[in-house]
């Protein structure tokens, strides 16, 4: 009999972990804004005010059951009690290269000016060097928001590799590294690898992913863009077409330097 009720009380545990997908922030934060919308909605006796009280009850079963049937679909948990799934479990790790037909000295020029990789990283609003080892960053996020950060080069080594980190106290934590490795072709591989934490756990990386802009995917859409860029002095679109840039110029003497 003790054996069952044992087996009974973890086979009952493992069973409202699984079904309880929603960490305890958001779950607060869903029976808030569910209740606040239902108040809303109740005062109001038109159309508008039913679909606001019915999204209010969306929301406040959602906090109150702490499961999420969106988040079942994405394969998404944020319930820190399930070993793993958690947003907050890990940094975004992503990798990737391209082969450039152009020399490893000229590659390392042109990203060696910090400046110019908002030419081909979409995801870059602007960097700004000091003319040192300091530059600052400041990147689109999801929503139409920007998120800021300091960044230091810690590894430089010329026409082989770039390394840099994020300062501490940045909004964003993170770094990134560049290697530059000559073919027997006359070409370069690039190799990027980057690591950063999203301002909200996973959750920047997950709303990226959910319009279009999975990390991953934009990493490497960023370096086709680099390629174009630097084989034919146009940026390549991802429907194929391409379009110049008023920084073109900027771009190639930096690459020349």
């Amino acid at each position: 009999m003790h054996h069952n009720e044992k087996y009974n009380e973890i086979n009952t545990k493992d069973k409202n972990s699984g079904s309880t997908n929603i960490g305890n922030v958001e779950r607060i934060a869903s029976a808030a804004s569910g209740g606040a919308l239902i108040a809303y909605g109740l005062k109001r006796s038109d159309i508008t005010g039913a679909l606001l009280t019915a999204a209010g009850a969306v929301l406040a079963v959602r906090g109150a059951t702490g499961h999420s049937q969106i988040y079942d679909a994405l394969g998404v948990n944020t319930n820190p009690e399930v070993p793993g799934r958690g947003w907050l479990s890990g940094p975004v790790n992503v990798s990737k290269s391209v082969t450039i037909n152009k020399s490893a000295e000229e590659l390392y020029g042109f990203w060696r000016n910090f400046e110019n990789l908002p030419q081909f990283m979409n995801h870059l609003e602007s960097v700004k060097a000091d003319g040192g080892k300091i530059s600052h960053w400041k990147a689109k996020a999801p929503l139409g928001t920007t998120v800021d950060w300091d960044a230091e080069i810690t590894e430089d080594v010329q026409n082989d590799k770039i390394a840099w980190k994020s300062i501490e106290g940045s909004d964003i934590t993170n770094s990134g590294s560049v290697q530059f490795l000559p073919t027997t072709n006359r070409g370069t591989v690039v190799k990027v690898e980057f690591t950063y934490d999203a301002p909200a756990g996973k959750l920047g990386a997950l709303a990226a992913k959910l319009f279009g802009e999975e990390p991953q995917q934009q990493v490497a859409e960023d370096l086709r863009r680099l390629k174009s860029l630097m084989e034919t002095g146009l940026i390549m679109k991802v429907e194929g077409q391409t379009s110049g840039r008023e920084e073109l110029p900027k771009a190639k003497a930096a690459s020349s330097r």
